[in-house]
């Protein structure tokens, strides 16, 4: 997570829109979804200050009140398969879209809005179209500039298992940001050659917790490089690269999977007892509007809204030649048994 003081600063602008009333509403069952004064539960896995920018800007242009609840992705997922049908959620978002996948695959969300699912490209979306993107992230590989050059980098992230790569790169397993991009490799390459790769990885990688504590290890020269996502780079460069100055970026592009863009999710739960006031707020996130909320502010995560383009700091989408994959069908429990069985995890 990052910290407070990279609150998006378009919230105090945001703030200013001036409310508009909101009435009860009726779901597409005819069941009462609530009055606007009644605030709707979101499950925030996403960066604490990200949902909450969402949430208060929501708030101010509707009138409606958002209660946000935060965690992890597979925390908050895991709850909400746990709760089924009695779960107190309204809305559910993440970091990474396996998360996402798991309470999908346990039918509980209900089909977003048609409206809503076209203000995103369907790559970006769940292909049942129970689920929106709402953002994303780049995996990159961070290097130190002084120890590694241009030629002597790792054409794909499958090199990483090979054994020259021995003890010269970080990975953070425990967290979800790492096992989402191992999904991508199970979902690129197969499950056979994925499997090589993660037993070759669990060999050669030295072990950190957290994509900043790689970054900054890769700085110091302690480790050469090191697999993250691209936007902690961008923010310790913002704040000045005390944990990044001896580093650049390598983007593995040619679809390989190292260039796997992982989707933050949204979508609105089927037990939720404000469903319509629920799908106008995954609408507001996805619209423009809330787009250019994120492309504005400090988070520095792709946006994935059609014709809102990202923070102009990052190197564009369009160029980052990412490997097709169908978001929906990244398996969370499955790869987390697969790390287990390396010793990973």
């Amino acid at each position: 997570m990052r910290t407070a003081r990279h609150l998006l600063t378009a919230v105090a602008v945001m703030a200013a829109v001036a409310l508009t009333a909101c009435g009860a509403d009726e779901t597409p069952t005819g069941r009462s979804a609530g009055t606007a004064q009644e605030p709707i539960v979101l499950y925030n896995a996403q960066h604490e200050e990200v949902g909450k920018a969402w949430a208060e800007t929501f708030t101010a242009k509707t009138g409606i009140k958002v209660e946000i609840r935060n965690g992890s992705d597979f925390e908050l997922a895991n709850q909400i398969v746990a709760e089924g049908a009695a779960s107190p959620a309204d809305v559910f978002i993440t970091e990474n879209s396996p998360a996402m996948a798991l309470v999908s695959s346990k039918d509980l969300f209900a089909p977003v809005d048609a409206a809503t699912k076209a203000q995103v490209p369907a790559q970006y979306s769940s292909s049942k179209g129970d689920w929106v993107g709402v953002a994303a992230r780049s995996t990159v590989f961070v290097y130190n500039s002084s120890q590694l050059t241009d030629d002597r980098l790792p054409k794909s992230i499958m090199d990483l298992a090979k054994p020259e790569w021995k003890d010269r790169f970080g990975i953070s397993p425990s967290g979800a940001d790492f096992q989402a991009i191992v999904s991508a490799v199970y979902a690129v390459e197969g499950d056979a050659t994925a499997s090589a790769w993660l037993q070759g990885v669990k060999n050669n990688a030295k072990i950190y917790r957290g994509n900043g504590t790689i970054m900054k290890a890769a700085d110091s020269g302690e480790v050469p490089g090191g697999v993250i996502y691209h936007y902690y780079w961008h923010g310790d460069q913002a704040d000045g690269g005390a944990n990044s100055s001896n580093t650049k970026l390598k983007y593995f592009g040619g679809k390989d999977a190292g260039a796997f863009l992982s989707v933050s999710g949204g979508g609105v739960l089927k037990s939720s007892k404000h469903a319509a006031q629920a799908q106008r707020f995954l609408a507001y996130m996805t619209s423009a509007e809330g787009q250019k909320l994120l492309a504005d502010g400090n988070a520095l995560e792709y946006t994935v809204g059609t014709g809102v383009p990202a923070n102009p700091k990052l190197k564009p989408l369009a160029e980052l030649d990412i490997p097709p994959v169908d978001l929906n069908t990244l398996n969370g429990p499955k790869v987390i048994e697969e790390m287990q069985r390396v010793g990973l995890l």
